[in-house]
């Protein structure tokens, strides 16, 4: 059989992804790529799906890494520049290492592969410089060759410059130049008599002669000699530097690990850009909105195989995408097995043992076999090979010969697939097949839909449905003659029948689908609808809670306003008389009175009578309504509730009377939270107060706390002319909290 991986393109999804390799190293294991053991295939998915999390990670150059490795394994010396890059690649590599480590996943471990190298590093920092060159330092030797040639370079130069300005009539111009590594100076054509010396060039024109003086000669046979050392020794430090990298063990580690996080960082690319979404593995197939990677713009197909439905058989016209979906499950398949994201939305894959598919209709030339003989060669390896655990594609079964004959034999091969427990997509235009398919178990019927409209398929799998060939239906839309369609219609076989039929179906499917249409438009209204009371009922809330704002704020300030009145008004009793600023106090109760509005009773409710509080099964007194609370007292409690829970109780009836004065009004004041001063001071604008309006009592709520204010509040009531008598209030009324004042009549 054909290799599996070429009939289901696979190779060009490893050119794609090739495509986005950083590094030859990455771009080598793309091409390579293949299916692998599901263990290792889970840990590349997971490698892939932190690598687009994290993505994009900065990779070093390792294929100058992995080239300067080779030729430093081979031998070779290399120069400065290549051991300087390739020390460079290492400490990004290393960098890399480090900052992936911290992620503390799979793409850390895969990081963990980079070796140390520094022991290599260390001796390329310690010999080469920033260009690649050796550093005086590299060697002791070194340093002293250098430290001879820098001085008698310049003692060179010094003497040649000063021989040019002592003959100015015989140089061409005033500078110092190299031939054949020797210093020299240029001289006039016919002047060289004036220095004396060894020509070593001259120019294309011949007017210029290269001379090098004899005083400077053996200076010059001194400096070359020190070159040839330098040089040695140089090269001497270069092999042992090459040396290193060549024995550094670590570096195949690194080389490896930096190729798989090439690869990596690779797929997650592939996925970003085409879509790709991590698969599942199970025990079926399950493609949600599945599509094939290689096409431009493709079509998305749902489907499933499973043990109830094991082989799916797709028929529909020529064209119409079914050898597309047939390798969208197999690429699929592929894809997933190599570690790679898969073509769909979601994705749930078996993990067959193998692989079948005959796609395509190429004959077997080696073998000099036709293309139907070719069609049962691959027929015989599935029959053979396939087990329960096998996936199976088959396309276009029973062609490329006699139709009837074509259709019992590719029956006979079905029923044999579904007797293995093969699972797989089939495509077919024998009508005898989907009539076998039609009902039977373990198998079944599909179609690609045919826009007979605009005479072009649309690439939409059908499920449960067979496919029509259309061929009739094309003739009439194309206005072939009527008589001759009536006479092909009258001799269709058995099989025209069906077809006929499957018309039938298709339009009652086509109405349902219209239906289904109109269904969703009147839903989609009515979701509008339902989004638009939505919003308009939380522009109403946003309004009232607006508008409620502005009332707390209004109220607010006018409590402020009106405590400053009261406030002046106390200071006014104090310095100017109590009767006037009792008349003003009653003005101003009034002058509000009239201006809060009466709250409406709810529901029969109204102020000092009793309730029974639903929820709790008790009853207690109202003591005010507020909007759509209350608040009762039952028994020594104060609480408040929804209204809408309370009850009213018959009022008792009145006692007789017994000649007893009715008891005064009672005032309270919160001294809690402030200081003694403070206390003391409203205590004593409360009992002013209090006299003034002539009540007979009042109470003092100052808590317990360490008792400093009790004692301090007590004291000056004892003091006070005022005061009748003072105690603690009962138990279930504040107790020690509390004091209550009786005051003189």
């Amino acid at each position: 059989m054909r290799d599996v991986l070429e009939v289901l393109e696979f190779p060009k999804v490893r050119a794609l992804l090739a495509e986005r390799a950083k590094t030859p190293l990455g771009e080598e294991l793309a091409l390579a790529l293949s299916p692998l053991p599901k263990e290792e295939a889970e840990r590349r998915l997971a490698l892939t799906q932190e690598a687009l999390a994290y993505y994009p990670y900065t990779l070093p150059e390792a294929g100058a890494l992995r080239e300067a490795y080779r030729k430093a394994q081979e031998g070779a010396r290399l120069s400065g520049p290549e051991l300087l890059k390739a020390a460079r690649v290492l400490e990004e590599a290393l960098a890399l290492k480090e900052e992936l480590l911290a992620l503390q996943n799979h793409l850390g471990q895969v990081a963990a592969g980079i070796g140390e190298h520094g022991a290599f590093l260390q001796r390329v920092k310690k010999t080469l410089d920033e260009e690649g060159s050796v550093r005086d330092e590299a060697s002791p030797r070194l340093l002293s060759l250098r430290r001879e040639l820098k001085p008698l370079r310049q003692q060179i130069l010094d003497r040649l410059y000063a021989l040019l300005d002592r003959h100015p009539e015989a140089v061409q111009d005033r500078f110092v130049t190299l031939r054949r590594e020797r210093y020299c100076i240029p001289v006039r054509a016919g002047m060289a008599q004036k220095i004396p010396g060894i020509l070593l060039d001259e120019s294309e024109s011949g007017a210029t002669l290269f001379i090098e003086p004899l005083s400077v000669v053996k200076l010059n046979n001194r400096l070359q000699s020190l070159r040839f050392q330098e040089e040695e020794e140089v090269n001497r430090i270069l092999r042992e530097l090459s040396e290193a990298l060549a024995q550094d063990e670590a570096l195949p580690g690194t080389l490896r690990a930096l190729a798989l996080l090439d690869l990596i960082q690779a797929q997650a690319a592939l996925a970003r850009d085409l879509g790709l979404k991590k698969p599942q593995f199970g025990e079926g197939y399950e493609l949600w909105e599945a599509f094939h990677p290689l096409i431009p713009n493709p079509v998305p197909n749902s489907f499933s195989l499973d043990e109830e439905k094991r082989l799916i058989l797709i028929s529909g016209p020529n064209m119409g995408g079914k050898t597309a979906l047939l390798k969208t499950l197999g690429l699929a398949v592929l894809m997933a097995q190599a570690g790679l994201f898969v073509a769909a939305k979601r994705a749930t894959l078996a993990w067959p043992d193998r692989v079948f598919a005959d796609i395509g209709d190429e004959q077997s030339l080696q073998e000099n076999l036709s293309t139907f003989a070719g069609h049962l060669q691959r027929l015989k390896e599935m029959l053979e090979g396939a087990t329960a655990r096998s996936l199976v594609l088959i396309d276009e079964l029973g062609s490329g010969t006699d139709p009837e004959e074509g259709a019992a034999l590719s029956q006979a091969i079905l029923e044999a697939l579904l007797e293995k427990g093969v699972k797989g997509l089939v495509t077919t235009h024998l009508s005898p097949l989907k009539a076998f398919a039609q009902g039977r178990e373990g198998i079944l019927n599909a179609s690609m839909r045919f826009d007979l409209e605009a005479l072009r398929p649309t690439y939409e799998l059908l499920l449960g449905m067979p496919g029509r060939s259309y061929a009739l239906a094309i003739a009439r839309r194309l206005a072939l003659p009527e008589a001759v369609l009536g006479r092909a219609e009258s001799l269709l076989p058995e099989g025209g029948r069906l077809e006929a039929l499957l018309a039938e179906l298709e339009g009652e499917r086509l109405r349902l689908k219209e239906e289904r249409n109109r269904l969703q438009a009147e839903l989609a209204q009515v979701e509008a609808l339902r989004k638009q009371l939505a919003e308009r009922e939380a522009r109403f809330e946003e309004e009232r809670l607006e508008r409620l704002k502005a009332l707390e704020e209004e109220i607010r300030k006018e409590l402020l306003r009106v405590e400053a009145e009261l406030k002046a008004l106390r200071e006014k009793a104090r310095t100017q008389g109590k009767r006037d600023a009792l008349r003003e106090l009653l003005a101003l109760r009034e002058r509000y009175a009239k201006q809060a509005p009466p709250a409406p009773p709810l529901s029969g409710l109204a102020a000092g009578q009793m309730v029974e509080i639903a929820s709790l099964r008790r009853s207690g007194k109202l003591l005010e309504l507020r909007g759509e609370e209350a608040l009762v007292q039952v028994g020594p409690v104060k609480m408040t509730v929804k209204a809408k829970e309370l009850t009213p109780l018959k009022a008792p009836e009145a006692p007789k009377a017994l000649g007893l004065k009715p008891k005064r009004e009672v005032r309270e004041v919160n001294l809690r939270g402030l200081t003694v001063e403070e206390a003391l001071l409203e205590v004593d604008h409360a009992l002013e107060e209090a006299r003034s309006l002539g009540l007979a009592t009042l109470r003092l709520l100052h808590g317990k706390g360490t008792g400093a204010l009790r004692q301090a509040i007590r004291e000056a009531l004892r003091r006070d002319k005022r005061v009748e008598t003072f105690a603690d209030a009962p138990p279930h009324e504040g107790g020690h909290g509390v004091t209550v004042v009786v005051l003189k009549g």
